[in-house]
């Protein structure tokens, strides 16, 4: 046992973080730690890394060693990033493993000052720092943030191997399913233990919700006839009606299990024409080539996710449509009726302003489709109440600053929505309300994101950035990694015919020829649904041929796949 925490308490100046929770952590733990923005997730990690005050008792192994990355590293500006590294791990870390983890996570420029790079990469560095420093217990806050894809499946694969303690705050679900075997959840100030993965806390925490309100509603019954009897006026004269009426006056005190309050989305979208965004040979360089010339037409409801290393372009690609900067080459057409909302990575909010005068520059009142919303009910549907509402944003938390930065985006009305990794400090909670908000927008979506849970729920087609072109594919996330694993397993293949001069069959021939006549048919019938869509802005009559559509597609991709390897076959 690493850890014991008991009758842990902490408040702020606006409420109760923890009330009373106690927990341990044990020698291979590997916990998760969730919790709607703002109830103390990033406050826990600085408790057990000794950095914040408490009270109650926490009693830690003797000479615990415990390696902590914090949201926002504290770094010399002035090092090095390899001089940064050594000054925090000493001689306890090889010189080729600080250089070879920090290569991993994309910090290539290991002479670059701290102070030259982004908040991200200041991130990776202190990530790497982390995992590096010898310890007996891991704490992570948000580690994914500012990481690409390829450097998230590395840093699972490094926790999967871990073989001590880890304890992390984060929102990633394929992260949490591959990597913990414990969840902890803060919820309205007490700690619940889950063990096993995110889809096993799932079932786990709807058993446990059912059996609370199971046990309120049996207390209540039991009241009402207690109830009763008190009224009918028994004098307590014996012991036994004095302990009856003790226990009733026990069991009135028990206060209900609330209903957590969900964010309401406000839908303000503004119709989008038929003419939406058209991008004709965009291709973009600064002091070298990011990508090269790439042309698309966005349909009314696209769902569109960007995939590539950082660095690529991507955020670079969102600025051009939304003509923040201009393109090398090529030009962005704009419909008319576009309205572009744009939820940008790093965008700052002013932390000297209250959190109801930032939403005031907004607008004071909104129309949306409930009717005229004031700035206060806004902000109230997205979980800031009165208190919260005239605080200053620097007391706000990092999910907590994000979440009013997506009320403000989303007050603009948009009807095409840039998102630049907007699941970033996000809560699950937020995250899930905010998919589902999503599902019916009325619009294009064009995200930018590495939350592999987050493409799979939303996307219907992906740019892939990769050796400075972009690709358009088909599905989400999983579909790509799908298609790469089908494209490697056909080479195999194709290797093993080719060494066996296998020859095409009798029914692969007809196959070969019957695919050649199928696939333009099947991509008619696409364009068909296409076209169909562009006049058509009711979700309730889309949603059927949009079901149609993906059918198509996955028709025509397997379709591709078969034909190609028969095509490698004859050849």
């Amino acid at each position: 046992m690493l850890i014991t925490v008991s009758h842990l308490s902490k408040s702020n100046n606006f409420k109760c973080l923890m009330d009373d929770i106690s927990f341990t952590i044990n020698e291979t733990d590997k916990i998760a730690f969730i919790g709607i923005n703002g109830t103390g997730k990033s406050t826990m990690l600085k408790i057990l890394a000794g950095e914040e005050d408490y009270q109650g008792d926490i009693l830690r192994k003797k000479d615990l060693r415990i390696s902590y990355l914090p949201q926002s590293p504290s770094f010399n500006k002035d090092l090095t990033v390899f001089q940064q590294a050594q000054a925090i791990l000493g001689n306890k870390v090889n010189d080729y493993e600080i250089k070879s983890i920090l290569n991993q996570l994309g910090i290539i420029e290991h002479n670059q000052k701290i102070g030259e790079l982004s908040g991200g990469q200041q991130r990776r560095v202190a990530l790497a720092i982390a995992l590096l420093k010898p310890c007996d217990l891991l704490l992570l806050d948000e580690p994914t943030n500012h990481l690409d894809s390829e450097m998230i499946e590395y840093l699972e694969n490094y926790l999967i191997k871990w073989n001590k303690a880890l304890y992390m705050v984060t929102h990633d679900r394929y992260f949490m399913e591959r990597i913990t075997t414990k969840i902890f959840e803060l919820d309205r100030t007490k700690i619940y233990q889950y063990d096993g993965h995110y889809s096993q806390y799932l079932e786990l925490k709807q058993q446990r919700e059912e059996a609370t309100l199971a046990a309120q509603h049996k207390r209540k019954q039991f009241l009402k006839k207690e109830l009763e009897w008190v009224r009918a006026g028994v004098q307590a004269r014996s012991t036994k009606s004095k302990d009856r009426l003790q226990r009733f006056q026990e069991l009135s005190a028990i206060v209900d299990q609330q209903k957590i309050k969900d964010i309401q989305m406000i839908d303000t979208a503004s119709r989008l024409g038929n003419k939406t965004i058209e991008l004709v040979d965009v291709s973009m360089q600064f002091d070298h080539l990011l990508f090269e010339p790439f042309s698309y037409h966005f349909k009314r409801f696209d769902r569109i996710g960007i995939l590539g290393q950082n660095g690529c372009g991507k955020t670079t690609l969102l600025n051009i449509i939304a003509g923040d900067i201009q393109p090398v080459n090529g030009q962005v057409i704009m419909g008319e009726t576009v309205r572009i909302g744009y939820f940008k990575q790093g965008y700052e909010v002013d932390d000297n302003q209250r959190v109801i005068d930032y939403i005031n520059e907004t607008a004071h009142v909104l129309q949306t489709s409930e009717g005229t919303l004031t700035a206060k009910q806004m902000c109230e549907r997205f979980l800031f109440d009165s208190d919260l509402q005239y605080a200053y944003i620097n007391r706000l938390s990092g999910g907590e600053k994000r979440r009013l930065y997506l009320l403000k985006t989303l007050m603009s009305g948009p009807n095409v929505l840039l998102l630049d990794e907007p699941t970033n400090d996000l809560d699950i909670m937020t995250l899930q309300i905010f998919e589902d908000y999503l599902d019916h927008f009325s619009g294009i979506i064009i995200v930018v994101s590495h939350d592999r849970y987050f493409l799979d729920r939303i996307c219907n087609g992906l740019f892939i950035f990769k050796n400075k072109q972009i690709q358009y594919m088909n599905g989400g996330y999983s579909a790509s990694i799908s298609i790469s694993e089908k494209t490697t397993k056909v080479k195999k293949k194709d290797t093993r015919i080719r060494e066996n001069k296998v020859k095409l069959t009798y029914q692969q021939k007809r196959d070969l020829n019957n695919l050649e006549t199928k696939i333009p048919e099947l991509e008619k019938q696409l364009l068909e649904i296409d076209n169909q869509m562009n006049g058509i802005s009711d979700y309730s009559i889309l949603q059927p041929l949009l079901k149609k559509r993906n059918d198509l597609e996955k028709q025509i991709e397997e379709a591709n796949d078969y034909y190609l390897e028969l095509l490698e076959i004859e050849n």
